[in-house]
């Protein structure tokens, strides 16, 4: 079998200057303040869900990155049938924003999406400067990843409705720092310009 450059380099077949990350969204909510977080996760994940189809209509990768729970024999394709099939809270969230054949997946062991995991190997193929965060929790992992970001020298856009926490406050003060720290453009979802983003 003939192996070329092309063929070992085939598997992330897309190329965009932006890409569109989905943040711990398949989540089964069974912590403590889960039920602080369900109405405003999904609230946000019907605007993610929005989004998602229109970056994809526009040729923008879509990114699942995980936590993994601190599960280290766990599985993306465990954690989402058990949040689709067992009677958890988060299950009306993740059968909103269930991942698409296409859609590529990473796990995370910690907050950042870029710490220990294939991200930054990832955008580098896909040759993305651009950053659309979404997710939870808006004041701890989108936060963290969006600092991780920042110092990688990518652009970030945090869309509002599109993050949400345990608190209407946190995910407020979490916008304010990414706004005022990270240059984040945090306008609403359906007013993101993704022409704009590509161009």
């Amino acid at each position: 079998m003939n192996s070329t450059s092309e063929d070992l380099h085939g598997n992330a077949p897309d190329s965009s200057p932006v890409a569109l990350l989905i943040v711990d969204m398949i989540n089964d909510l069974e912590f403590p303040e889960g039920p602080d977080f369900l109405a405003p996760s999904l609230a946000a994940a019907d605007r993610i869900a929005a989004l998602k189809q229109r970056a994809k209509a526009a040729g923008v990768p879509v990114i699942y990155v995980n936590d993994n729970f601190g599960k280290w024999r766990s599985s993306f394709d465990d954690l989402l049938h058990h949040c689709l099939t067992d009677e958890v809270r988060g299950k009306p969230i993740v059968e909103r924003l269930k991942p698409a054949a296409d859609d590529y997946i990473v796990l995370k062991p910690k907050h950042s999406v870029f710490f220990s995991t294939t991200l930054e190997t990832l955008l580098t193929y896909l040759q993305t400067q651009t950053l659309i965060l979404t997710g939870i929790a808006a004041d701890v992992c989108i936060q963290f990843s969006a600092i991780d970001a920042y110092m990688r020298d990518l652009k970030l856009a945090v869309p509002a409705d599109c993050i949400a926490s345990g608190s209407a406050g946190n995910t407020q003060q979490a916008l304010a720092y990414m706004e005022r720290v990270l240059s984040a453009d945090t306008t609403a979802s359906a007013d993101l310009n993704l022409d704009k983003l590509l161009s």
